[in-house]
């Protein structure tokens, strides 16, 4: 966030620090840590709801009905993780500037832009009458724990925040704040912006065929979820292709990613590479007969966790109270996101579908407040939004749509478009955003259906609500079926295949439709005995529909894969712990076979033989050779690269699309992409590239490190996690952000790894993305099912649960998921009750 605007007011950070360090400090921040035992009286309760709590703060809530049930779960999400709901909701409603000032109000621009609050509020009015009944009662329970829990009270984030806005104080929740966080999530997880705005600028200095070369189609060798699908008879429509070629224009959109790394610092980071693990394995290939269900999601690195984790039991389960469930679930929302019910499990990836369009929509040079469409002049819509900023008057926007969506032009960072891309465009013009997250959605009805799904019908029936983000669904359950759904609300394009941003002013490229939900790709018992998504191509080679052209390319899948089929014999779960902290690189499987080949001798030979010789390719945390390669690596890249004219403030980041780039061109020893454009009189080849980089890894490490070899760091020295708070955890501020980061922690794993850690050549090695919980789910008994997340359940700073899973996700460490009310109230540490108030 741009709060280093108001850095001025932070002078008095060191009386803060005085103060923590004093006994005074210490009694303000532990006011905010919830009381876990005893009895508490409430308004508004049918009656006693108990809630065990583990070692790990994890709670397990029972209520007789379906109103205290998640009247408790607001409760309870409000005493641990309040500043983060709090955060969320003013995100999702471009309300920032009401927090933290005027540093917000460019960022409250745009969110008001896309108009999420209004959509929630036409969602609300929308809901079924069971849905506007949890929302009602998740917010009577977290209002229950406000009413009574103020300031340092409700965490200590708000005695800082007084210094910035003394009179800030949180209004009540409301049940369309739950759902102006859906939207929050959809854009976090929102598809192939970036990659059209990025392609349009390569336009400008690379060819097609280059620019292919950039973007190279799925593997053919990597596997897709469904190889084969035509439950009913299809009209099959040809995938269209881009119509036109386009050019003219100048580098840049520096902007652009400012304002995308604005939204990032709130959300985190978003792209390629963040997605997700899951992978079902049926009975017929595990130890116990029944399936085993994983899922590890991949998300930014934040404290608190994203994940809430928790269990809601209806006692007794009952049609009016149908809800025994156990997961992860996310603090401002109702229900149990990921996990598990009486009878069947579920997990997600992230399909990453093209659910987003830019128009160039040709602007009435006579007539500014018009546009073009099909040769008529038409008047924008237009409405007013009023900016509430903290410490200084409103500030009024003005919000114009056309037929495709909000004109985000102004507000997105795209005001010199024309200048900067290889995209013909009038003279007058503006660029407006299609989205299918902008028309009203029930993705919450959707995670409902699953907690209460008793079988595949039900499960599948639900998932038709789960439209966005559009998520690969896996499925099992106690009777030893395995599944497979992709959802989602997938647009059919008349022209165009969604690489470039589209003329609007005709109808050349409009959406045609969606594909229907029963020709989206589905899976039930297949031959092969499982169900591997790893953010891969889902569809089947040849599906008729255009899902996306930017998927994952599929290492991390083909890992997977390659570890089921190679399994030594039955598999259980320690192995399915050992897959999800697989470390193996199959870049170093392309690469290090040519690397070895190569004629090397001297330092550089020593090196290779230190480093390489005897590496097995895995990238854990204790292993010098990993961070040897990965520097190779990135000097590859550079090596490769630094020569080609790319827009400013661009250059490839590594992650699977560059694996895949790469893994083609290593087979073109002489293609120009090899050659150094900056020495004219010399032809360089694909080795000398790689010697290149190999002696320039070799010459910078040892001035980093020194000669001694043995004395270089491990991977995991290097490619750490630190956990930082997304609002005060990265002011500048160092005594700020200890209160509130943790680490670093050492960890292994990668970019396009199945231990998926995420980080960014050109920048650091430092993670930036990771696995945010690992689930195992045993559908022969439920108590043995194996879980871990990264932080821990509390957000409030130096809780006992604040960090306390941190070290366990970092070693790969896991707990036991409990279930049973034996079992729960056997590991309970603690007893809650919260009695009606009379």
């Amino acid at each position: 966030m741009k709060l280093r605007r108001i850095l001025g007011r932070f002078l008095l950070s060191v009386v803060i620090l005085s103060a923590l360090l004093s006994l005074w400090g210490f009694f303000l921040i532990r006011r905010s840590f919830p009381q876990t035992e005893g009895e508490i009286r409430l308004p508004g309760l049918d009656s006693e709801v108990v809630i065990y709590r583990d070692s790990h703060g994890i709670p397990h809530i029972y209520a007789s009905t379906l109103h205290d049930l998640f009247y408790a779960q607001g409760y309870v999400h409000a005493q641990d993780r309040f500043w983060q709901m709090d955060v969320w909701r003013h995100i999702g409603a471009g309300r920032l500037a009401e927090m933290f000032g005027k540093s917000q109000v460019e960022t409250d621009a745009f969110l008001r832009t896309m108009g999420w609050a209004r959509l929630a509020e036409q969602e609300l009015r929308e809901s079924s009458p069971e849905a506007i009944a949890i929302l009602t009662a998740y917010a009577e329970g977290v209002n229950a724990y406000l009413t009574n829990h103020h300031g340092a009270a409700l965490s200590f984030e708000y005695v800082l925040l007084r210094l910035l806005n003394p009179r800030y104080a949180p209004e009540p929740w409301k049940p369309v704040h739950t759902l102006t966080w859906a939207k929050a999530m959809a854009w976090d997880l929102r598809g192939n912006i970036e990659a059209e705005i990025e392609r349009a600028l390569l336009l400008k200095t690379f060819s097609p065929e280059q620019i292919a070369d950039l973007y190279p189609p799925y593997p053919s060798d990597h596997p897709v979820i469904v190889e084969q699908f035509s439950p009913l008879p299809m009209t099959f429509r040809p995938i269209p292709t881009q119509a036109e070629t386009f050019s003219s224009g100048e580098p840049a959109l520096r902007r652009v990613a400012r304002n995308l790394a604005q939204l990032e610092a709130l959300l985190g980071p978003s792209g390629r590479g963040i997605g997700s693990n899951a992978w079902v394995i049926a009975g017929t290939l595990t130890t116990t007969g029944k399936p085993i269900l994983a899922n590890d999601p991949h998300l930014g690195i934040q404290i608190p966790s994203i994940w809430y984790q928790m269990s809601l039991h209806c006692q007794p389960k009952s049609e009016r109270c149908p809800y025994e469930v156990t997961g992860f679930s996310f603090a401002g929302a109702p229900g149990i996101i990921i996990g598990h019910n009486d009878r069947i499990a579920w997990g997600f990836t992230n399909v990453g579908p093209d659910v987003m369009d830019l128009y160039i929509e040709r602007v009435n040079p006579e007539n500014p407040n018009q546009y073009e469409v099909n040769g008529q002049w038409v008047d924008f819509e237009t409405r007013t939004e009023v900016i509430q900023v903290s410490g200084d008057e409103p500030i009024t926007i003005t919000v114009r749509s056309t037929r495709h969506g909000p004109v985000i032009s102004e507000v997105y960072g795209l005001e010199e478009f024309g200048e900067q891309t290889g995209l013909a465009v009038p003279e007058a013009f503006v660029i407006s955003l299609r989205w299918t997250a902008l028309q009203p959605q029930h993705i919450f009805e959707a995670i409902w259906g699953f907690n209460k799904a008793k079988n595949w019908q039900e499960f599948r029936a639900a998932t038709r609500a789960f439209t966005v983000p559009a998520q690969n669904l896996v499925y099992a359950d106690v009777d030893g079926n395995i599944g497979y759904q992709m959802p989602g609300q997938i647009p059919i394009r008349k022209n165009g295949d969604g690489r470039l941003p589209v003329p609007g002013w005709t109808d050349e490229y409009e959406w045609i439709g969606y594909i229907a939900f029963e020709d989206l790709p589905f899976v039930f018992n297949p031959q092969s005995g499982y169900i591997v998504t790893a953010n891969n191509q889902s569809t089947p080679r040849d599906y008729p529909y255009l899902v996306t052209a930017d998927w994952d390319y599929g290492f991390r899948a083909a890992r997977i894969v390659e570890m089921i089929e190679n399994a030594p014999g039955p598999i259980d779960l320690s192995y399915i712990q050992r897959m999800q902290l697989d470390s193996t690189s199959l870049n170093a499987r392309t690469l290090l076979p040519i690397l070895m080949s190569l004629p090397m001798e001297g330092r550089l030979e020593e090196a290779r033989t230190y480093f390489l010789a005897n590496w097995d390719g895995r990238e854990e945390a204790n292993s010098q050779s990993a961070l040897f390669f990965e520097r190779f690596w990135w000097n590859l890249l550079i090596e490769t690269f630094y020569d080609e004219p790319f827009p400013e403030d661009y250059f490839p980041s590594g992650g699977d699309r560059f694996y895949e780039v790469i893994r083609r061109l290593v087979e073109q020893p002489n293609s120009p992409w090899w050659d150094n454009r900056l020495t004219p009189d010399t032809v360089e080849t694909r080795d000398d590239i790689f010697l290149r980089a190999f002696a320039i890894t070799v010459e910078k490490g040892e001035e980093k490190y020194g000669k001694r070899f043995e004395k270089w760091p491990t991977w995991g020295e290097v490619h750490s996690a630190t956990f930082r708070h997304r609002t005060f955890g990265q002011l500048g501020i160092r005594p700020i952000e200890a209160l509130f980061n943790r680490g670093p922690f050492p960890t292994g794993g990668g970019e396009s790894i199945v231990n998926a850690t995420g980080w960014k050549v050109g920048v650091s090695f430092e993670v930036d993305w990771l696995p945010s919980m690992r689930m195992i789910v045993d559908l022969s008994d439920f108590d043995r099912s194996l879980t871990v997340h990264t932080t821990g359940q509390s957000g409030h700073a130096f809780h006992p649960h604040y960090v306390d899973l941190a070290p366990l996700w970092a070693s790969g460490q896991y707990y036991s998921m409990a279930w049973s009310p034996e079992v729960v109230a056997a590991q309970a540490t603690s007893v809650l009750r919260l009695v009606p108030e009379r």
